[in-house]
């Protein structure tokens, strides 16, 4: 059926390369304590553009009520074809310690087969699958197509999300494809069917009113950093497990399991270094709370006093898995934060971002096209996995459109080590999976609404 489509779509990767390095050279991080706002507005207008110039109307940005720009457009649907809705990212993470990073984070740099660079893979590889399918197609697309490239979704900060609850049929269509995660592994293409989400806190710890020689003081003076450091460790038991009271935190996955020497060698787990946890690891993965120190506030190592500290900070993340309520598990989280203080340390504890976790229904057409677009680009059936991650857009989604189908796919994968230093993608990946998107608008089109 492709008639030349694949060919087609291997003949644009050159271009790939283009889009991406000029989209991985915009710092496009979304919090302007770390890159100025303007970085996210170009890298916005840039993305504006390039989806015009691939015929699709009314292409413009829209401010979302935590002030990021999403990137709005769409091409009507021949007249009874259903209408699909394409969605990605242009925010990325920071780059975390750039001395980690063997190339510049913000220069796409091709090694060892992969292209590397911040957000080549999570999520601006999946920009440029999207442009990638739609060039390949031509004038030839057999569908509506809606689009959104959203401007803070690694923020969490939920700007799309308020404007869809403003804006409730702006999003609307039949199927859903959020381009935000991806295979198993290179060449297994991969549906991902369940989301954790997440309830993140910031908790402070105060013991005294300043910092105190620790010479003259230490010992009976109660050290801030401490009692935090005995907060942190509650949340978690003798395995490493997540402990927090009111939480369960034993539940199982029921599809796919994930091989733990994989899962190792993923991960980059150090030689002797054991696994927290107990149960599977899709289980650890994928169906129970995860509780993650994302960030200490304390003197730095270098430059730091002979000092008792008078306090200290933490940013801490939970996930959460389907069927978990994140406001609930946020409250457990906080109050298990605040019993856990030692010495009758002073506890705040600050209410961050929260997300709803998320279970997709497989049973419908665009499953049924997804299907046979991987048999067709991959030569194998469509594999279906939980992801630890989340997207809170998708709650969202399922909630205004409980008719839609919502698919999760991409073009990232294990070894793409997104939200770490070196992140990659693999381009055969952003080659196939673009033809697997092309094939699949093409079969979800004959399939009709």
């Amino acid at each position: 059926m492709d008639d030349g489509l694949a060919g087609r779509v291997a003949g644009l990767m050159g271009r790939a390369w283009g889009d991406l390095a000029e989209l991985v050279a915009i710092p496009s991080v979304a919090d302007p304590r770390q890159q100025p706002v303007e970085r996210c507005r170009e890298a916005a207008e840039w993305v504006a553009a390039a989806f015009a110039e691939v015929g699709l109307r009314d292409v413009r940005l829209v401010e979302t009520p935590d002030g990021s720009f999403a990137v709005l457009g769409h091409r009507p649907p021949p007249p009874g074809a259903p209408t699909v809705l394409l969605y990605c990212h242009y925010d990325v993470q920071p780059p975390l310690d750039d001395a980690a990073w063997v190339s510049p984070p913000f220069e796409l740099t091709e090694r060892e087969g992969r292209w590397f660079g911040r957000g080549a893979a999570d999520c601006k590889g999946n920009v440029v699958m999207h442009l990638t399918a739609l060039r390949a197609l031509g004038d030839d697309v057999p569908v509506g197509v809606k689009l959104v490239v959203e401007g803070s979704e690694e923020q969490g900060t939920g700007g799309l999300e308020a404007y869809l609850a403003e804006h409730p049929d702006e999003l609307h269509a039949d199927a859903l494809l959020i381009c935000d995660t991806g295979n198993a592994a290179v060449g297994v293409p991969t549906a991902t069917v369940s989301l954790r989400g997440m309830a993140n806190v910031v908790v402070t710890v105060r013991t005294l009113e300043s910092d105190l020689h620790s010479g003259m003081f230490g010992g009976p003076a109660p050290d801030a950093l401490a009692a935090l450091i005995r907060i942190l460790d509650s949340l978690r038991d003798a395995h490493g497990g997540t402990r927090i009271e009111g939480l369960p935190a034993d539940g199982s996955w029921e599809g796919v399991g994930y091989d733990e020497q994989q899962f190792r060698s993923d991960a980059g787990v150090l030689d002797g270094v054991g696994l927290t946890g107990s149960g599977t690891v899709a289980d650890r993965l994928w169906a129970r709370p995860a509780v993650t120190v994302l960030g200490i506030d304390c003197a730095p190592v270098v430059g730091s006093a002979s000092a008792v500290p008078a306090e200290a900070r933490a940013r801490v993340s939970l996930r959460v898995p389907p069927g978990m309520d994140p406001e609930v598990a946020q409250r457990a989280l906080t109050a298990h934060l605040v019993a856990a203080a030692p010495w009758g340390a002073r506890v705040a504890v600050e209410p961050e971002a929260k997300g709803s976790p998320f279970r997709a229904a497989t049973d419908g057409k665009a499953y049924a096209a997804l299907d046979l677009a991987a048999r067709e680009a991959y030569g194998r059936p469509l594999s279906f996995l939980g992801q630890g991650g989340s997207i809170p857009l998708c709650s969202a989604l399922a909630a205004q459109y409980p008719e839609s189908e919502i698919i999760l796919m991409g073009v990232e994968e294990p070894r793409s080590l997104i939200h770490a230093p070196n992140e990659s993608v693999d381009p055969g990946e952003i080659e196939h999976m673009a033809l697997v998107e092309a094939l699949f608008l093409r079969h979800y089109a004959a399939a009709g609404r």
